[in-house]
């Protein structure tokens, strides 16, 4: 049997195929095709199919579980290309969306008079109203007003809505209002029109938090559902019995049941999965300080792990929209190979934001694109051989790529084409060094404390030059670099984040409250495990709380512990529904909240240098993540080889590195042996990337068939070929 994780890139759709039975993994690219990403997945697949020798229906029918990461509901909600959608919310409170706090978008500076108002994903006069209030505590002081929210349905229909939001003041309290006025709604609009509760989503405090993420929800649900039914209805017609599980940004995977109701969860998937990869790969090295950079066609997605957590974050943003799930705390920039180098009105060489994408590509693809890119200045260059892109089955133009160069950046620059080519490939570093720098200065840490794991088709060929611009001492690039999120996703756990808000001061704690509410999400996660097959035993749960300091703004995300002494007879099936909600060896929830106040002290000095254990606390939303193990893999070992790598080496080939013409030398990667070492200039060659080492560094291959990249007199002992 074969496990199968997919990610669609924006240039390339990536295939990873772990045989169960050796443990081999297996890479596989196809070019991504926008109008229905379904075609470029089963392309893929049908190449992994052709690999095995076997036909896509018989190999297909050997997959017993598939995993996919789709840009989709990202790109829908960038593009402006979602459904036509409505939204009935509280009596007075429809401009709720629209007023936000009063700020901008955090990533665009306050004093920017130039940015354009904020345009709403519903514009106002879709936006209706019903009477109704419930209180804070649940309490329904207004009864729903059903009448009109039947009129609200019916003038939503007459616009031609293909979607409603329904999001009402304090539904995360008490969602009986949502619930009521979903069902009248699909009755008067029938099952054809997506509706979507904020309580479904989104069921914490803070009503503009919630209802911007319930728009985004609904805005992109319609085409999330119809891309996930074809692809269902595809992988079905072609022979796939097994589970299609999808990549979510909180990263977790989940059924395609669960994510159509809940497109928003698909936003950052894909990327996602990038750092679960990253903390793998660290935990076999023993680094567990990361940088985790993924550069694809299109874009580049970083991230930073400390001590080997996968950070997450509610405060994130797509474009202009705020998207308060958990979601993982990538940051992603406009920088690829697939990246456009310009010149802008002032003279200066540009590189993105706008891709070539994969139609028409890059100038060398020749396929009608006429602008110099990333991947022509690495062909200009000399690192990348023209017959050897994605292991010879797409032979690039280097005449298209060093005209699409000479026109439109070298001679207007008045350089010659190395040097054109060099500047573009000095700009994309320098770029994304800068956005390297921002992320983990934003943290307050030192980048050159971190190991740099590279992926993506074309991270293996710029990172050791990116490390070179940060002072980084290490990078990692996996034998899995090119399938890099693909890869994570075999890392991720199956499980599911829940979330209630109970605003209290911990002198005002309801203690069985608290107890009420964890046991309401980790009935409803053992039901949706049971039926997606699970046992009830399988599943593990991880209690956190959101802590603030009394007049404090922001809230921190702390650990809420579980006594772990149950005793085992007591979580099997048939007791598990007495047993496990109860605290065992005589923890009193109350016990469990001082512990996790000191925790919440703790952590804010690690944050921010300073905690006021003085200080009244607030508790303000309780979190539970419930999650079963995953399956065990692990990457295929090579033999032993000694330093000496003469055997994988295939030819030289002129490149230029710091503004010179090298002879290097060009090695296989597939017949490299661990403990080889390889001093830079160099070039390493795999049938879906190529690793480029300057001359400052040195590689050494592990027994993983990973490469690590020192710089010159730095040691990483991890390296060696016993891993």
């Amino acid at each position: 049997m074969y496990r199968v994780a997919i990610d669609v890139g924006g240039t390339f759709t990536d295939c990873l195929v772990l045989d169960e039975r050796s443990g081999d993994l297996r890479q596989f690219k196809a070019p991504t095709t926008p109008p229905d990403p379904s075609v470029g997945c089963i392309d893929a697949l049908s190449k992994a199919a052709t690999a095995y020798d076997l036909g896509l229906p018989d190999f297909l029918g050997k997959v017993g579980l598939l995993i996919h990461g789709t840009t989709l509901a990202t790109n829908t909600l960038i593009n402006e290309d979602g459904a036509r959608t409505g939204m009935i919310t509280t009596k007075h409170f429809r401009d709720m969306l629209e007023i936000r706090r009063g700020y901008k978008n955090v990533r665009i500076s306050m004093y920017n008079v130039f940015v354009p108002p904020y345009k709403p994903l519903i514009p106002r006069r879709l936006r209706l109203e019903a009477e109704e209030r419930v209180l804070y505590t649940g309490e329904v002081l207004t009864p729903l007003n059903e009448d009109e929210v039947r009129e609200a349905a019916r003038r939503l229909g007459d616009e031609g809505i293909e979607s409603v939001a329904i999001g009402f003041l304090h539904a995360y309290a008490n969602p009986s209002h949502e619930l009521r006025a979903a069902e009248i709604v699909r009755e008067e609009l029938g099952a054809d029109v997506y509706v979507t509760t904020s309580s479904q989503i989104l069921p914490v405090w803070r009503e503009w938090e919630r209802f911007s993420t319930m728009a985004v929800s609904a805005y992109t649900g319609p085409a999330v559902k119809r891309y996930l039914l074809a692809l269902e209805d595809r992988l079905a017609g072609n022979g796939f019995t097994g589970s299609l599980m999808m990549m979510l940004s909180d990263g977790l995977v989940e059924t395609v049941e669960n994510c159509i109701p809940r497109a928003v969860y698909l936003i950052g998937s894909g990327p996602a999965a990038a750092p679960a990869g990253a903390v793998h790969l660290g935990a076999e090295t023993g680094h567990k300080n990361l940088l985790s950079f993924d550069m694809g066609g299109t874009s580049i997605d970083i991230g930073v792990m400390m001590r080997g957590e996968v950070p997450t974050t509610t405060e994130g943003w797509v474009q202009d929209e705020r998207v308060a799930i958990k979601m993982v705390d990538i940051v992603s920039a406009g920088a690829g190979g697939g990246s456009i180098a310009w010149i802008d009105s002032l003279g200066l060489l540009r590189v993105g934001p706008n891709s070539a994408g994969s139609d028409p590509g890059p100038a060398c693809y020749a396929k009608g694109g006429q602008d110099p890119t990333v991947t022509d200045a690495d062909l200009a260059l000399g690192y990348i051989d023209p017959d050897f892109f994605l292991g010879g089955e797409i032979r690039l133009d280097a005449g298209k790529a060093r005209q699409a160069i000479m026109e439109r950046v070298a001679e207007p620059l008045g350089m010659t084409l190395e040097e054109a080519a060099q500047a573009i490939m000095t700009a994309v570093s320098s770029f994304t060094a800068d956005e390297i720098n921002e992320v983990s200065t934003r943290r307050g840490i030192d980048v050159r404390d971190l190991t740099l794991v590279a992926g993506g088709g074309a991270g293996p060929a710029h990172a050791a030059l990116i490390a070179d611009l940060l002072g980084l001492p290490h990078v990692i690039i996996p034998s899995v670099a090119s399938t890099y999120s693909a890869f994570g996703m075999f890392a991720m756990d199956v499980g599911r984040n829940y979330a209630r808000s109970y605003i209290t001061r911990f002198v005002d704690l309801d203690a069985d409250r608290v107890q009420a509410l964890y046991e309401e999400m980790e009935q409803e996660a053992v039901a949706g495990f049971e039926e997606m097959g699970y046992q009830a035993d399988d599943v593990s749960f991880h209690r956190t709380a959101d802590l603030r300091y009394i007049g404090q703004f922001h809230e921190v995300e702390v650990e809420m512990p579980i006594d772990p002494g149950r005793d085992p007879a007591e979580t099997a099936e048939e007791t598990f529904r007495a047993s496990v909600f109860r605290d065992a060896g005589g923890m009193e929830m109350l016990d469990a909240v001082e512990e996790a106040i000191e925790n919440f002290h703790a952590k804010h000095y690690d944050l921010y240098t300073f905690n006021m254990p003085w200080q009244g606390v607030e508790l303000l939303t309780f979190r539970l993540r419930a999650t079963v193990p995953k399956a065990p893999f692990e990457l295929h070992r090579i033999p032993e080889g000694g330093s000496d790598p003469s055997r994988a080496l295939k030819s030289h080939r002129d490149c230029w590195f710091d503004g010179a013409r090298v002879s290097t030398p060009i090695f296989d990667g597939g017949r490299l042996r661990a403990g080889n070492r390889i001093p830079g200039p160099a070039i390493i060659e795999e049938p879906t990337t190529t690793v480029v080492i300057p001359a400052s560094f040195t590689a050494t291959v592990d027994a993983r068939r990973s490469y690590h990249l020192n710089r010159n007199g730095d040691v990483d002992e991890s390296a060696g070929g016993a891993l």
